[in-house]
């Protein structure tokens, strides 16, 4: 390590404490004299400077418990820097290069794929119902042969994963729906949660049977949905300027932009974030676990307020289908907060207000599961069975048991009977109900209720 690197490490070591409201910036100075006295007695006992830097952080752990974090979360990069060499360094970058090719090329191929069915006189607005099922079919496979790429699997040794995609394009164009009905709905809505699992096996690798792996992937999902968002606002903003500073020549260009631009655009995102998610998670660890703490306590407050209103004024909820929609995407977005906050724990810290955050926002969302599923039960009884009913009803009942059985679980933490591990274990485990639940809606649905 040379000064260089000796003072990019101090660096790291200062922001890190920085990010701390607690210490302030005197006692950083002070620490930071502290740790280059450390270093300097260090080298001149004859250790190198990445030597001296290792041991000096360690020492200061010692004394103080933020130096200790730090050197717990940082020490397995530290290692990898000293025994690192200059030549290990070059070939590094060089992958890092060829990955970058890599990306690109993949992103291009998912973003002319979505064109190609256009070829074919399939167009995508207005065979909206095709594109709509097949839009997973358009990005998945090109993700998951990045990942089986970067993780270094033979493709052989992936045969399934082929079989899974052809065989979810089978359901998908064999079935005989009815043009806009609500199999054909329901089907679109659910294929890319089954996909995304088997992408999933793919970005784990052979650690997808361990807690940690399945919980990197949910960490994944997380992070690429951030970035995905940040990508699209800038794609937006791009496109409005592109439409107006166009107009000024008075030449409209926005059925071009809206035809190659945005659902290109939409399709190459997912490959350019999933990369930035992988090339650049120091900055996206430090972004995301800032946004699951800003939100968890304003979606608590709102659902405490809702479910206090709900009984004070004594009104029933509206059994409208909309409003039933709006419900489930507000508990799948509770339910992805938790998730992210679970993910982005150390499960080796003990309970915090934080945790005690997420169990009222928990138990708010199982309250307002069980008001939905009332009105789910009350809609059925008034007018009969439909796929969209069972489909919500069935969601619904999974959502609550899972988090019915998470309350549990936190609570158990937060009374220190439990471990948190047994948390996580829980919610990587469900992943499969997911996955089997969206196959039935899938492959059951569609002929039970005669593809209406």
């Amino acid at each position: 390590m040379d000064d260089e690197s000796l003072e990019q490490q101090i660096n790291l070591w200062r922001d890190y404490l920085r990010r701390r409201q607690t210490i302030h910036s005197l006692d950083i100075e002070e620490l930071e004299d502290h740790l280059r006295e450390q270093i300097a007695a260090l080298v001149e006992a004859g250790l190198s400077t990445d030597e001296a830097f290792l041991v000096a952080v360690k020492r200061m752990g010692e004394l103080d418990d933020l130096s200790n974090e730090f050197a717990r979360e940082h020490s397995g990069r530290l290692w990898k820097q000293l025994v690192v060499t200059s030549s290990e360094s070059a070939k590094q970058r060089g992958r890092a290069f060829t990955e970058t090719i890599v990306v690109m090329c993949l992103a291009v191929v998912a973003a002319l794929a979505i064109k190609l069915p256009t070829a074919f006189g399939i167009h995508l607005y207005k065979d909206s119902g095709f594109y709509a099922r097949n839009l997973s079919f358009f990005v998945l496979p090109f993700l998951t042969t990045y990942f089986v790429w970067k993780r270094g699997d033979k493709l052989f040794t992936r045969r399934w994963i082929v079989v899974a995609f052809a065989v979810a394009a089978f359901f998908a164009n064999t079935y005989p729906f009815s043009p806009g009905g609500h199999t054909e709905v329901l089907t679109s809505l659910h294929l890319p949660l089954v996909l995304w699992v088997v992408v999933g096996t793919t970005y784990a690798g052979t650690r997808w049977g361990d807690v940690a792996g399945r919980m990197d992937f949910i960490r994944f999902s997380g992070e690429l949905f951030i970035y995905y968002v940040l990508i699209a606002l800038g794609g937006g903003v791009l496109t409005a300027f592109t439409i107006l500073i166009f107009q000024a020549i008075a030449v409209d260009i926005e059925p071009l932009l809206m035809s190659w631009l945005v659902p290109c655009g939409a399709m190459g995102a997912i490959l350019i974030g999933s990369w930035l998610v992988e090339a650049k998670q120091s900055v996206i660890e430090n972004m995301a676990p800032v946004l699951t703490r800003l939100f968890t306590p304003l979606f608590a407050i709102m659902l405490v307020t809702f479910l206090i209103t709900l009984v004070w004024t004594g009104r029933g909820v509206d059994i409208d289908r909309n409003v039933l929609i709006v419900f489930d995407l507000l508990l799948v977005v509770v339910l992805g907060l938790l998730l992210y906050a679970i993910s982005a724990r150390d499960q080796r810290l003990p309970p915090n207000l934080f945790d005690v955050l997420q169990v009222v926002l928990v138990i708010s969302a199982l309250l307002a599961d069980a008001v939905a599923l009332w009105a789910i039960a009350t809609r059925i009884s008034e007018f009969g069975l439909s796929p969209n009913r069972v489909a919500a009803l069935g969601e619904n009942l999974i959502l609550l048991v899972n988090l019915g059985w998470s309350a549990v679980l936190y609570i158990r933490f937060l009374c220190r009977s439990r471990s948190f591990a047994e948390l996580e274990q829980w919610q990587t485990n469900y992943l499969w109900v997911y996955a089997v639940w969206a196959t039935i809606v899938v492959v059951v649905f569609p002929p039970v209720f005669a593809y209406i």
